[in-house]
């Protein structure tokens, strides 16, 4: 009889991407990447940790004490987590959270969830509709993610780059109507990149004796 492929678990913790917010589906990139890696063989559970409006301060705060319960009797666990937009958020002249502390953010998270050994994997934040200094302050943030993420060996998928010149994207913003999220259309481009960008690879890293 063949054995029972693995029980993975995956935790996705950031915000509103990440919640899928604006696709009337209720998939979002998350539920695309689970249904696919199902479809494929892969018993994956994932639980979605996403909230609206959260910066890297909120999801460093609550993250760990919601997924370690949903790790519990797991085969392999991972965490993916997916934030930034919200930090090079203008408001009242200054981003929400300043850069080197969206950085130490990352960091402090990275060092909880690797003492934890769970396996980690980090998303980029999407480019949105805002003033010209956030757009450069959401490159410059990708960029420091990558660096952090690459000295650990933790695995980053840049999005800014890939999206910004994307017509397709800026219509499925203007499609959903809110000026910051996407309709169905970019969640699937979004599900569609971090799928290319090395989701497969991490996914089954998850399993026992890899």
């Amino acid at each position: 009889m063949e054995a029972a492929a693995p029980d993975l678990r995956i935790c996705v913790a950031g915000d509103s991407f990440v919640q899928g917010v604006g696709d009337l589906s209720g998939g979002g990139w998350v539920g695309r990447l689970a249904a696919e890696s199902r479809r494929r063989g892969r018993q994956v559970t994932a639980y979605n940790l996403g909230v609206r409006y959260e910066t890297s301060a909120d999801v460093a705060e609550r993250w760990y004490g919601e997924a370690v319960p949903r790790m519990r009797h797991a085969d392999g666990t991972g965490m993916v987590f997916a934030f930034g937009v919200n930090d090079v958020r203008i408001d009242n002249g200054r981003p929400r959270v300043a850069h080197a502390d969206s950085v130490a953010n990352l960091d402090a998270i990275l060092d909880t969830a690797t003492g934890a050994r769970w396996t980690c994997l980090v998303v980029g934040a999407p480019p949105v509709p805002g003033e010209p200094d956030s757009g450069e302050a959401a490159l410059a943030l990708e960029d420091a993610y990558a660096k952090t993420c690459a000295a650990r060996g933790i695995p980053f998928v840049p999005i800014q780059r890939a999206l910004r010149e994307d017509p397709q994207w800026w219509a499925a913003i203007e499609a959903y109507g809110d000026g910051a999220h996407c309709d169905a259309v970019g969640y699937a481009k979004l599900a569609a990149l971090i799928a290319d960008g090395g989701w497969w690879d991490w996914l089954d890293s998850l399993a026992p004796g890899r």
